[in-house]
C-alpha cells in the first residue's frame, strides 16, 4: 500500500474512532472491544507473524495484565483514574519481566516445538490464579466501580483503548521500518542464516515478545474493569476465547503485515457481534466453522489473498514504502 494511502487510511481510522462513540452511543461497549482486539492482534504478529515464531501463550501477559491492575485498585486505596493506571503500568511491567524470564528459555525452541511449549502458559496460569486465594482464587475478582453511569464508562473505555491501540499502530510502524524489524523478518525467513550473518536472533526474539507482553499488560490491565470482573478462566486467562482470537485476527487479515490484524480484528469482531445477534445458542458453531474456513481457504489472509488476487497492484503500491 501507498505511504499517501495510507496516510489516508490512518486518517480516516482516527476520525471513525473520535466519531463512533457519539454517532452510535449504544455501541460504545463493542466498540471499545473492537479496538482492544485490534491490540491483541498487532501484539501476536510481533512474534507470531513479523518473527515467525507462533505463540499460543500471550494470554499469559494479557491475564497477569488484568489481575495485577485490580490488585493495585483494591490494596492502595488510590482514587479510581489513578489506581487505574498504576495498575496497567504494575500489570505492563510485570508481564514484559515475565517474558524476558519465560523467553530466554522458551524461545530457544523452533517451529511447533515453541508453539506446544507456549500452549501451556495460559492454562497453569490459570490454575494458579485457581488456587491463590490473596487473587480470590477459583471466585475471581471484582475490580473497584466505575465512578459514573455506565455509558460514561463505556465512551470511557472506548477512548482509552482507541488511543491504546493507535499507539501500538504507530510505533510498531516506525518499528518495523528499522534495523529491528528487518531482523525480526530475517529471523522468520531464515534464522539459521540470519545467526550466521552475526544477527543476535536471541536477544531480538526476546525483545520483540517483551514488547508483545507489555502491551498486553496495558490491554489486559483495563479489561478486567470494562468487562467488571475478571475470571481466572474465563476472562483472564480465557485461552478458549482472546487466547485464540488473537491468533485468528492476525491470519485473517494476514499476518506479517501492519494492517493485517488491524483488518481482521475488525473483520472479526464484526462478524462475531453479527453471529451473536442472528445465531444466539449456534454462534460457537458457526463462528468454528468460519475458523476453519479461514485456515482452509485464506492460508495467507484477506491480504495475502488480495496480493496473489492482484499481484501488479500490489507491486506498484509497496515498491519503495514495504510491506502493507
Amino acid at each position: 500500500m501507498s505511504a499517501r494511502r495510507q496516510q489516508l487510511l490512518a486518517l480516516g481510522i482516527a476520525a471513525a474512532g473520535i466519531a463512533l462513540p457519539f454517532a452510535i452511543p449504544d455501541f460504545r461497549a463493542q466498540i471499545a472491544m473492537l479496538w482492544a482486539l485490534v491490540i491483541m492482534a498487532q501484539t501476536w504478529d510481533i512474534t507470531g507473524g513479523q518473527t515467525g515464531y507462533n505463540s499460543f501463550g500471550n494470554i499469559l501477559f494479557f491475564g497477569v495484565g488484568m489481575y495485577a491492575s485490580v490488585v493495585v485498585q483494591r490494596d492502595t486505596g488510590l482514587d479510581y483514574y489513578a489506581a487505574l493506571a498504576l495498575g496497567m503500568a504494575t500489570g505492563a511491567a510485570i508481564a514484559a519481566t515475565l517474558a524476558v524470564l519465560l523467553g530466554s528459555m522458551i524461545l530457544r525452541m523452533r517451529g511447533h516445538y515453541f508453539a506446544i511449549a507456549t500452549l501451556g502458559l495460559g492454562i497453569a496460569a490459570g490454575e494458579i490464579a485457581g488456587g491463590w486465594d490473596y487473587l480470590g482464587a477459583g471466585s475471581g475478582l471484582s475490580p473497584p466501580l466505575f465512578p459514573a453511569p455506565p455509558q460514561t464508562a463505556n465512551l470511557f473505555f472506548a477512548y482509552l483503548y482507541f488511543a491504546l491501540a493507535a499507539l501500538t499502530f504507530a510505533a510498531l510502524a516506525a518499528l518495523y521500518r528499522t534495523r529491528f524489524g528487518l531482523a525480526l523478518n530475517a529471523i522468520r525467513d531464515n534464522e539459521d542464516k540470519a545467526e550466521a550473518m552475526g544477527l543476535r536472533t536471541g536477544l531480538y526474539k526476546i525483545t520483540a515478545w517483551t514488547i508483545a507482553a507489555f502491551v498486553l499488560g496495558l490491554t489486559g490491565g483495563a479489561m478486567g474493569n470494562m468487562l467488571g470482573f475478571v475470571d481466572p478462566r474465563d476472562t483472564a486467562f480465557a485461552g478458549a476465547t482472546f487466547g485464540v482470537w488473537m491468533v485468528l485476527m492476525a491470519i485473517l487479515g494476514g499476518k506479517g503485515t501492519l494492517w493485517g490484524p488491524v483488518l481482521g480484528a475488525t473483520v472479526f469482531h464484526i462478524t462475531q457481534e453479527l453471529l451473536w445477534t442472528h445465531l444466539l445458542g449456534w454462534q460457537r458453531v458457526a463462528l468454528g466453522l468460519i475458523i476453519v474456513g479461514i485456515v482452509v481457504f485464506f492460508p495467507q489472509g484477506i491480504l495475502g489473498w488480495a496480493r496473489t488476487r492482484w499481484p501488479a497492484r500490489h507491486e506498484q503500491r509497496e515498491q519503495g514504502s514495504g510491506r502493507a
